[in-house]
């Protein structure tokens, strides 16, 4: 008799979006014109590695409050915006932990602008916010950053187009190949609805995936409020994942 804990449950696939989205402009210039590439013998350096069960990090590289303090002999120190806690844990489609994992993120400060040379947004850089952030899973599955709430901010799409307030998530798989990204949503965001990306996205449901829920009993009193944000890296309950 098979065990149904060990049977692999494919995702539905129809919840990605086509690579040309019409309404989504840049996927004009992006989406293939012929038919991809099918990588039948990939390179062991594909299929294996890196392990960061060694990896070394930072004191206070999943702290974005104090991780890019520039001059912390003038006053405080700290990034301007609402403090939050983002939390969660990496599992599989059973619920399984995946430990010792790489969770990377990365985001715009409070005013809706990345440290990036590219981003000419309006609203002022934070000297004391670099807006990226790294840990590993411990052995439950768990992850946590202490970060700055994003803001919304506009983008060229079409005359009034405005991003939701987001937070980018990198999960690393067993190989480099199996790299996972997705975007963190906040509860209740009036502009989800509205967000010509998420548009692309055909089911509800795999939008939920993405949407951190507010989470009082993690949340500091006279600190912060906390979101959790689970991931689920395979099967039908599947975060949707947007490099897949």
């Amino acid at each position: 008799m098979q065990d149904d804990n060990k049977r692999f449950v494919e995702r539905d696939r129809n919840w990605h979006p086509p690579a040309y989205a019409p309404g989504y402009k840049t996927t004009v210039a992006r989406s293939p014109r012929q038919a991809l590439v099918s990588l039948q013998n990939p390179t062991i350096s594909e299929r294996s590695g890196p392990d960061f069960r060694r990896l070394r990090m930072g004191p206070h590289d999943n702290d974005l409050l104090l991780n890019f303090r520039q001059d912390p002999t003038q006053g405080q120190g700290l990034p301007v915006g609402e403090r939050i806690i983002m939390f969660g844990r990496v599992v599989d489609q059973f619920g399984k932990p995946v430990p010792h994992t790489l969770v990377e993120m990365w985001q715009a400060n409070a005013g809706g602008r990345y440290r990036h040379k590219n981003d000419n947004y309006l609203a002022p850089l934070d000297p004391n916010f670099g807006g990226v952030g790294r840990c590993l899973t411990d052995e439950e599955g768990w992850y946590r950053f202490r970060t700055i709430k994003p803001g919304p901010y506009p983008w060229p799409n079409d005359p009034n187009s405005w991003r939701p307030s987001h937070i980018h998530v990198s999960v690393m798989g067993p190989s480099i190949s199996t790299r996972l990204i997705t975007q963190m949503y906040f509860e209740g965001d009036p502009l989800i609805p509205l967000c010509p990306i998420v548009h692309t996205i055909n089911d509800p449901d795999a939008v939920e995936t993405m949407i951190g829920r507010l989470d009082m009993a993690r949340s500091k009193p006279m600190d912060c409020l906390a979101y959790r944000f689970d991931l689920v890296v395979r099967g039908e309950l599947q975060t949707y994942f947007e490099n897949q």
